[in-house]
């Protein structure tokens, strides 16, 4: 919650990029059980909640802050190969390149490739430099434009409904405010 610490030291016209992925598609926040005290532990569920709620997080904040001039987005920079990889085993990436690139095969998509660095940090830099601030305040963005929201399975394009729910966004505020001790 350190953007919460500093955001009165955003000026009219500044913007929060939060950093989010395609992962969300994975899962919503489980609001019950954040920590899956009740609930067995799946790195792929908990990597969907957490990226989820950065989705989440961006479209509170946003809410909260608008009328100052100050927008927040949540972008997706494409699969790159980052050090988020150092916590897979070479098993598991590929499985999972391979469940990407069936869903790919089947909806007439070409395969998945990793993006450079540079075209990883694109939407980024668009969604907070570039992009009008009205059109991207609020939303979850991909290469570079406003992700259209999807339902149905896979993990390739689009945003899923629950991740950008006003209602769910302050309830994991709401929920983040009690595990921190703080009100924002």
């Amino acid at each position: 919650m350190f953007i919460n610490r500093i955001a009165s030291l955003l000026k009219p016209g500044g913007r929060l990029v939060n950093l989010s992925s395609a992962g969300h598609r994975f899962a919503d926040v489980d609001l019950d059980d954040p920590n899956f005290e009740t609930t067995p532990y799946d790195p792929w569920i908990a990597y969907g909640h957490s990226k989820t709620a950065n989705i989440l997080f961006a479209v509170e904040f946003d809410r909260r802050h608008r009328d100052r001039g100050i927008r927040a987005t949540a972008v997706h920079p494409g699969g790159i190969q980052t050090e988020l990889g150092r916590h897979l085993s070479p098993e598991a990436t590929d499985a999972l390149i391979k469940s990407i690139d069936a869903a790919q095969k089947a909806s007439g998509a070409p395969q998945f490739k990793y993006k450079t660095i540079p075209q990883g940090a694109a939407t980024s830099i668009w969604a907070g430099v570039v992009a009008d601030a009205d059109e991207v305040g609020g939303r979850y963005c991909e290469d570079c434009h406003v992700a259209n929201i999807v339902d149905g399975a896979g993990i390739r394009g689009g945003v899923r409904p629950y991740a950008l729910d006003p209602d769910r966004a302050k309830a994991l505020w709401a929920k983040s405010e009690g595990m921190v001790g703080e009100r924002f």
